[in-house]
C-alpha cells in the first residue's frame, strides 16, 4: 500500500509506502512506516531516518495520528486533514495545514496556523477543521491518544 499525502486542492505532495497493515475496519486503518528520508530537525522533535511511524487514518474524522517512535517513544505528529480514503493498494488523505505536536507528556504545540488560514476552505469545511483540532487537543489533555 502506498500512502499519497495531497494538498487541500488535491495536488500529490508526497508518497510514501506502508510496511504494513496493522489493523483496519470500515472506518479507520492503522499502518505502520518508516521514515525513509534523511534526518528532519523540526525544532520540537527530530523525525530520524528509519523511525517508526505508526499512522491512523479514519473515513469519518477530519485528522490523522502519527505516532513517532525512534530508540523510546518520541510523540505524537496530529495532521488536520479532510477524511481518508483507501482500497488495498493506496490510502489518500488531503491535508489542511493545520498540525499539533503532542509530547509524550501531553503538552501540545498547534503548527501552521497562519498557513491553514490561508487556505481556501468552506467556512463548513474550516468548522470541521477547528473541532478537529480540540477533539485532538482534548484527547492529548487526557492521555487518550493512541499508541
Amino acid at each position: 500500500m502506498l500512502i499519497h499525502k495531497l494538498a487541500h486542492d488535491g495536488r500529490l505532495l508526497l508518497t510514501y509506502p506502508v510496511a504494513q497493515v496493522l489493523a483496519q475496519d470500515e472506518r479507520h486503518i492503522c499502518v505502520e512506516a518508516f521514515f525513509q528520508r534523511p534526518d528532519y530537525d523540526l525544532g520540537y522533535a527530530v523525525f530520524a531516518h528509519g523511525d517508526r511511524f505508526v499512522e491512523y487514518f479514519y473515513a469519518d474524522r477530519w485528522y490523522n495520528i502519527f505516532a513517532v517512535y525512534g530508540s523510546a517513544f518520541k510523540g505524537w505528529y496530529c495532521n488536520i486533514c479532510r477524511p481518508a480514503t483507501w482500497d488495498e493498494a493506496r490510502l489518500d488523505c488531503a491535508d489542511l495545514a493545520l498540525d499539533v505536536w503532542v509530547w509524550p507528556d501531553g503538552r501540545t504545540l498547534i503548527l501552521d496556523e497562519d498557513e491553514f488560514a490561508a487556505l481556501p476552505l468552506t467556512p463548513a469545511e474550516r468548522e470541521k477543521a477547528t473541532a478537529a483540532l480540540a477533539e485532538l487537543c482534548q484527547y492529548a489533555a487526557e492521555n487518550k491518544l493512541p499508541t
